[in-house]
């Protein structure tokens, strides 16, 4: 008999199976004389049912433990006991009532189930439950979930370590496949050594079977088994055929679920930048398989992709500024970038990933799929730490543009954050553990997203209802997409399916009509698939998009998520599992932790289950692959030398320059500002600024120079004489940047831009703008106008100039930024020198250089970049004007704009 039973339930990743049974005692007193898993898996969608039968061969009470682990994305669909007779099954109800339960049992000094933080792959759920002498027990567990495509195949693995050889042990595994199987093949672990004559594979045109059977003798003969058993995985993977490039549907009892993965259509070249965590938290191993991960990352791109990399801690610093082509000579010279890559400093995710979608932007390119991986360890601690304001910064940057992909390294970072940032960009949170495989589950990754084949993807259903997820940003070669909905009249004969998307530039159409199928076409076991397919698909979308969700919005998809876990029993984060024995009032609940969270609730301790008060106690823990410890963090930063973001070209930062007076100190002076017309003096003093500075990459070198240029000054920026450009700028007194910038282009066009309007002439008519409105665009003859929210983007012939209006500390001022010019060509003005070229001498105590065969003294400088947006602090090695204008200050001065 059983005073009160609990059961704790568990989610896991890739679908994994895995069953045992194990004793408390001594392993003979307790037999576990049948021991079955079966799983059948039809179109995609597994239901696996593990049933342990477990005799007490004592002539006393004991505890007797069942075990299995569950996959991370499975839904416990069903769980029950069966002791001398009387069956006890789980109830999934709301959480809060399961809580009210739960409470009560507590308050009486009943035991509670435990649920620690979830694991790699596998999860433990365990349960105890004293039985009688010679008496047995019979548990059973069911939990159901679609298989996820990646890389071109499914993936079921069972893994089984039942610690004692079993006399009856099966595994059963039958699939079935509309469209045929094209390859299925069984590995790991269980079939090695002798047990490799226990596994049979059956194959027909639709269906395989995959049995395993092994002897009591076998189950002690493979690689990792021993004389406690079965200690290993099953793996089983396959695919099916794909002869129809519209998809395959599937219709049953009035719902559907289309399958879309074309393969005959040409990959789109990408643009990836890789964001890289080089923080003090990554000393050591993580490092060194990032960077391990890294050189095989680049060498799989192909030539037609463009890349960038940028690493970061307290600062950011990139190899190249613009993205570059995957040419053999580009891919060399970033290896030899990555294998550079120090760790020190904290960890400012929010200048990284704003430099990495600048870079993006400012390089697009027809045709191509862009995509931002960052890999990072760690929470904020540096910049901007905020998580609310780094998810809206983030957000509002990409603008759905293209996905961001995060990589959470370990198990100290900040993965909810990581998550959420995510899909509010169109992309997912992938965890990388630290292990030594680390650098292969980088790499994994990866290989998912590493050929897009498709953009903006669009699916329409005619007559179909209560769809999931239609909108999709890339589909990459090897994956799949999957909808699934209802039939909105099931009296019809054909249902049709339209699938709009992008491929290379064009816009590609796939539309296919099917026929509604017999219901008596799917095998009466089945029957009900289809219909718990959606609903497990609608939940499992429901709950992604909540955490995107505030306010009624994400209350309505909760309560949409709880009535679909409800009415189909699955354990989600929002409902549990409650196991009562019928007579007694007596409760445990079981609920379903979330990725990095805290145990649902603590443990009630002191409690322990008697002969006298024979009772059901669980566990739920989780399963960990083995693997070394992660090395903790070094107590303190070591000291290293930030490097900076850098650009291609000269470009203009804001910088306050310390007086000559006081080395190291800015002036101060108060400000006046005006309200009703009387003068009123601020509280906030602003540092005068005396000159402004200007950045220049230089060839072959990681380490930019800068240079300052005094204020005021009328510049001339950037001129070429050949095509009739030139752009001159008023700078600002005692201010960072300009007030005003002038284009002249051919002999009549002239572009004026002040702080708050942007004026245009054609020789024949004037355009006026206003900043902050709408988003416009004016193009006349070799002139392209683009206004933005705070940017203007002026293309006059073969030169492209973005110019920003920022606005900080209650200065308004005006940044150029050159993201366009012609090659080979030599121009003229402060920006037009593309890059320097100079080498450190060693051995001095200050930096020294030579610069076109002269030594030049050098001092490290942190600086704003103001020509991006983002305006990211890097830092630059900083000489005098002379030293790489060659020239004077008033070379390049003016009277008029």
């Amino acid at each position: 008999m059983m005073d009160r039973a609990a059961l704790r339930l568990i989610l896991l990743s890739v679908f994994l199976i895995s069953a045992s049974s194990q004793p408390v005692k001594k392993k003979q007193d307790v037999d576990i004389y049948s021991f079955y898993i079966n799983s059948t898996v039809t179109s995609r969608y597994a239901t696996t049912v593990i049933t342990s039968r477990v005799a007490n061969t004592l002539n006393e009470s004991q505890e007797i433990q069942f075990e299995v682990k569950i996959p991370k994305t499975a839904f416990i669909s069903k769980f029950r006991m069966t002791i001398e007779g009387k069956t006890y099954d789980g109830v999934v109800k709301e959480k809060q009532e399961a809580q009210q339960q739960y409470s009560e049992a507590v308050s009486r000094g009943q035991s509670a189930g435990l649920i620690k933080s979830v694991g790699r792959t596998l999860e433990d759920f365990k349960t105890s439950v004293t039985v009688a002498a010679f008496s047995k027990v019979t548990f059973e567990l069911t939990y159901e979930e679609l298989l996820k495509r990646r890389l071109g195949k499914y993936e079921l693995l069972i893994n089984a370590q039942p610690m004692q050889p079993v006399a009856d042990f099966k595994m059963d595994v039958h699939i079935q496949e509309k469209p045929g199987i094209s390859f299925l093949e069984v590995k790991g672990d269980l079939s090695t050594g002798d047990l490799a004559n226990a596994i049979k594979t059956t194959r027909a045109d639709k269906d395989a079977w995959v049995t395993f059977y092994p002897t009591r003798d076998q189950q002690t003969k493979c690689k990792s088994c021993g004389e406690n058993g079965l200690n290993g995985d099953l793996l089983i993977t396959y695919d099916v055929e794909r002869l129809n490039p519209k998809g395959e549907v599937m219709v049953s009892n009035g719902y559907f679920v289309h399958y879309f993965a074309p393969s005959d259509v040409p990959r789109i070249p990408k643009n990836v930048v890789f964001i890289i965590d080089r923080s003090g938290s990554m000393h050591g191993r993580k490092i060194d398989q990032t960077r391990l991960a890294l050189l095989k990352i680049l060498s799989d791109l192909d030539e037609d992709d463009h890349f960038g990399l940028i690493t970061f801690d307290h600062s950011v610093d990139t190899w190249k500024r613009e993205l570059l082509k995957a040419t053999k000579q580009n891919l060399e010279n970033a290896k030899s970038f990555v294998k550079e890559i120090r760790d020190g400093g904290a960890t400012d995710i929010n200048a990284a990933v704003l430099a990495g979608v600048d870079m993006i932007i400012r390089h697009p390119r027809e045709g191509t799929a862009s995509i931002l991986i960052l890999l990072t360890d760690g929470d904020p601690t540096s910049g901007e730490t905020n998580i609310e304001r780094i998810m809206a910064n983030v957000k509002k940057a990409i603008g759905l543009k293209f996905p961001l992909y995060c990589l959470g390294f370990g198990h100290d970072v900040n993965f909810d954050f990581l998550t959420k940032m995510s899909l509010e960009n169109g992309g997912v949170a992938r965890r990388i553990y630290e292990d030594s495989d680390a650098d292969l589950q980088l790499q994994g990754f990866y290989d998912e997203v590493a050929v897009p084949l498709l953009a903006d993807i669009q699916l329409k259903y005619t007559g179909g209802t209560n769809l999931t997820k239609t909108s999709f940003n890339l589909y990459f070669n090897g994956s799949e997409i999957v909808v699934s909905g209802q039939i909105t009249d099931n009296s019809v004969e054909s249902f049709s399916t339209e699938v709009i998307a992008v491929s290379k530039g064009s816009n590609v159409t796939y539309q296919d009509t099917v026929m509604i199928k017999d219901p008596s076409d799917v095998p009466p076991e089945n029957e009900d698939f289809m219909q718990r397919l959606w609903a497990y698909l609608t939940v499992k979308q429901l709950l992604e998009r909540q955490v995107l969700l505030k306010g009624q919005e994400k209350e309505d998809e909760g309560k949409e998520a709880l009535k679909l876990s409800l009415k189909y029993q699955f354990v989600t984060p929002l409902t549990s599992m409650v196991v009562t024995k019928p007579q007694e009032d007596e409760v445990e609940v079981s609920d379903k932790p979330n990725e990095g969270k805290e145990d649902p609730r603590p443990p009630v301790m002191g409690f322990r289950p008697s002969s006298r008060n024979p009772t059901l106690s669980l566990r739920i823990q989780n399963h960990f692959s083995q693997h070394q410890p992660s090395r903790p963090y070094p107590p303190t930063k070591r000291p290293r030398t930030v490097r900076p973001a850098l650009p291609v070209r000269p470009v203009l930062l804001g910088q306050t320059v310390p007086s000559a007076a006081h080395p190291g100190l800015s002036d101060e002076t108060p400000t006046i500002t005006q309200r009703s017309q009387k003068p009123v003096l601020s509280t906030m003093s602003v540092p005068i600024v005396r000159s402004n500075r200007f950045l220049l990459s230089a060839a072959g070198q990681s380490k930019p120079l800068c240079f300052d240029v005094p204020l005021p000054h009328k510049l001339k920026l950037l001129q070429d004489s050949a095509s009739e450009f030139s752009m001159n700028g008023k700078s600002k007194n005692r201010q960072n940047g300009f007030s005003q910038i002038v284009f002249h282009y051919k002999t009549n066009h002239r572009l004026t831009i002040n702080t708050r309007s942007i004026s245009y002439h054609d020789g024949q008519n004037d355009v006026e703008f206003l900043w902050g409105q709408e988003p416009t665009q004016h193009s006349t003859e070799g002139v392209s106008l683009i206004l933005r929210s705070n940017e203007m983007d002026v293309t006059m012939g073969n030169i492209r100039v973005v110019v920003l209006l920022h606005k900080k500390n209650g200065d308004v001022f005006l940044w150029p930024g050159v993201r366009q010019q012609p090659k080979d060509v030599s121009l003229m003005g402060i920006l037009g020198k593309a890059e320097a070229s100079y080498e450190e001498i060693q051995g001095s105590q200050t930096p020294t250089l030579k610069i076109m065969d002269q030594e030049v003294k050098a001092s490290w400088e942190d600086v704003t970049d103001y020509t991006l947006p983002s305006t990211p602090v890097i830092r630059c090695l900083l000489v005098p004007f002379q030293a790489v204008m060659q020239g004077d200050i008033s070379d390049f001065t003016l009277t008029q704009l």
